[in-house]
């Protein structure tokens, strides 16, 4: 059995993780919420009785399933019972792949669209509407029981949104593949005609983990609760997440409640809460606070709780003076306050006022990295066989990556058995063996890749251009990577074709963090530093739920910061005939000792 002491977890954590019901746990931030639900499931994996029995966690990154994963493991856990990942991951490997020959669309064979692909093609599909401002950003959509709803803000859109995306169903249709919206919908559908799937799983899985449920949308709870119904109580639930932190909304996730889980379930569930925050100090928390909108109680209890926080929030900043002026507070907190790099981030509400401002950050403070998700020069598409295979290329074997760097292998071996390539000769470590075996000169980093890939099936004996599969998605993923470092080049990120960039993707954090507010939700750092919140922006102009929105986002805004936290509502920004922005008013009407800098 799995024990632990009264150090690793506090009294709300232990009891939450040897609760032997189903429980519904609300974890205010830096709460340990990932720690509890590590330790849970290695709890019930300790307590499994058959070979046949499983631990199901679902979470709403596979980023965050490696941590897990990896945290598991260090626990001296056997996670051979576990399977973790996403939502989209888990109706793939549970039911579509098992159970998608009995759907009409799947049952003569399909493919997971490469997102370059799909990006181009509603670029395409969207070329005759030009003319209303529509683009492939408009496209976004999100499946419920019902169907699928649009995610576009601009009701005046939606008509031709509608056009676009019923003849982008129909081109996947004849290309017999599917995005990651469908899977969901397919996986509905399985459920739904075939009762007897739900049954068949939920006499598999002893315990269902949901990580983050707030992020999760209607079609999911549905899928969930059809297992969960089948099992009649011997699958048991156990969900994690903060409803303050419900900042999905456009794109359908949200915190569901008690009562309509209890119906969903057909389960007795009880409520627990985590109150405890280790990460910030007593005054980020008081901050934030004010944007509580579930009246969650957190209360102050890491060694920085009593920390002398600068809060700074300026509303006179001109535009045109914002670069200096959060250089300026980057250049305080590490040369006077000694914040290393790495534990600084800066937010926007949108890539669109990030672009410019790291391109300036970058000539502003040559001597610092800056990090960010917009700034990988290829996508995180874990569907895309390259990616998988990129990852190999670009880390180095180590003691402390071997354990990644094996799962990564065992990936690849099962994507080339998807893709019809014999693998019975080939073996993990030999796969691993081969990849660190492979030595180029090459600098840039598509160049790089395409030896390293070139190399390595060389030596695996595997032409690509016999497997369709194969040669598909190679295509998307280097066109995909060469669009991506023209638009980042063009905004002055001239090194990022470099191979030391794209290794860099893999590392640790090693620079300034420049992130959305949405990108950043789940990471925490010594300073926070946020910009553009302005109403129309923070909430969206077009949100229906304006007022609560915005305190959910400054909320997850406050929320990341442990030490140092600077706001900006600079002017100066367009609104075009409707003049310029104003401040968030829920900021604005916050009344609050702000330092002065």
């Amino acid at each position: 059995m799995f024990t632990w002491t009264d150090r690793e977890l506090n009294a709300e954590q232990s009891e939450a993780v040897v609760a032997p019901g189903n429980i519904l746990l609300t974890a205010c931030p830096g709460s340990g919420k990932t720690r509890t639900l590590t330790y849970k499931i290695a709890y019930e994996l300790s307590r499994l009785e058959s070979d046949r029995q499983f631990v199901v966690a679902i979470t709403y990154t596979n980023r965050a399933a490696d941590e897990i994963r990896e945290r598991i493991q260090d626990l001296g856990v056997d996670t051979a019972r576990l399977w973790i990942g996403t939502i989209h991951a888990f109706c793939l490997e549970w039911i579509i792949k098992p159970y998608g020959i009995y759907a009409p669309d799947l049952a003569n064979g399909y493919s997971i669209v490469d997102l370059h692909a799909r990006e181009r093609l509603l670029e395409a599909l969207c070329e005759p509407y030009r003319h209303e401002r529509i683009t492939f950003y408009d496209c976004e959509y999100y499946y419920t029981s019902e169907g699928y709803r649009l995610g576009c803000p601009s009701p005046g859109k939606h008509a031709s949104i509608r056009r676009i995306l019923e003849s982008y169903f129909g081109i996947l249709r004849e290309r017999r593949q599917i995005d990651f919206e469908l899977i969901l919908w397919h996986a509905l559908q399985l459920t739904e005609q075939f009762p007897a799937i739900s049954g068949l799983l939920s006499k598999l899985f002893v315990c269902v983990l949901v990580d983050e449920y707030q992020d999760t949308k209607q079609i999911q709870y549905v899928i969930l609760g059809a297992v969960l119904r089948a099992g009649q109580g011997a699958t048991r639930l156990f969900m994690v997440g903060d409803p303050n932190q419900a900042i999905y909304g456009s794109l359908g996730g949200y915190p569901i409640e008690l009562g309509d889980l209890r119906v969903l379930t057909e389960l007795p569930i009880e409520t627990r809460t985590l109150s405890l925050n280790y990460r910030s100090s007593a005054r980020i928390i008081d901050f934030f606070n004010h944007f509580n909108v579930h009246d969650t109680v957190i209360v102050a209890a890491g060694e920085d709780r009593l920390y002398p926080s600068l809060v700074s929030y300026d509303r006179e900043c001109q535009k045109t003076g914002l670069v200096h002026e959060i250089g300026t507070l980057i250049r305080h907190n590490i040369d006077t306050l000694g914040v290393r790099p790495e534990q600084i981030c800066v937010l926007a509400p949108q890539w669109l006022h990030l672009a410019s401002m790291t391109r300036q950050l970058v000539a502003t403070l040559p001597d610092y990295q800056f990090d960010g998700p917009g700034m990988v020069p290829f996508a995180r598409d874990i569907e895309n066989f390259w990616y998988k295979v990129a990852r190999l290329a670009l880390t180095e074997p180590s003691p402390a990556l071997f354990i990644r760097r094996h799962r990564w292998a065992g990936e690849i071996i099962s994507a080339l058995q998807d893709a019809g390539v014999p693998t019975q000769h080939l073996s993990r470590r030999m796969l691993l063996r081969d990849c660190n075996a492979i030595a180029l000169e090459e600098q840039g980093g598509l160049a790089y890749l395409r030896g390293f890939f070139e190399q390595l099936f060389d030596r695996l004996g595997i032409v690509i251009s016999n497997v369709a599969s194969l040669r598909e998605h190679y295509n998307a993923f280097f066109a995909s990577s060469a669009a991506r470092i023209e638009k980042l080049e063009a905004e002055g990120l001239t090194e990022v074709g470099d191979l030391a960039f794209f290794k860099r993707i893999f590392q640790n954090r090693s620079g300034i963090t420049v992130s959305t507010i949405h990108g950043v939700k789940g990471a925490e750092f010594d300073v926070v530093i946020a910009y553009a919140l302005l109403d129309g922006m923070v909430p969206h102009f077009n949100d229906p739920h304006g007022e609560v929105s915005a305190r959910k986002l400054l909320y997850v805004v406050g929320s990341r910061a442990r030490k140092n936290l600077h706001l900006f509502s600079e002017h100066g920004r367009s609104r075009g005939w409707r003049g310029h922005y104003e401040p968030t008013r829920a900021l604005s009407d916050c009344v609050f000792d702000y330092d002065v800098i």
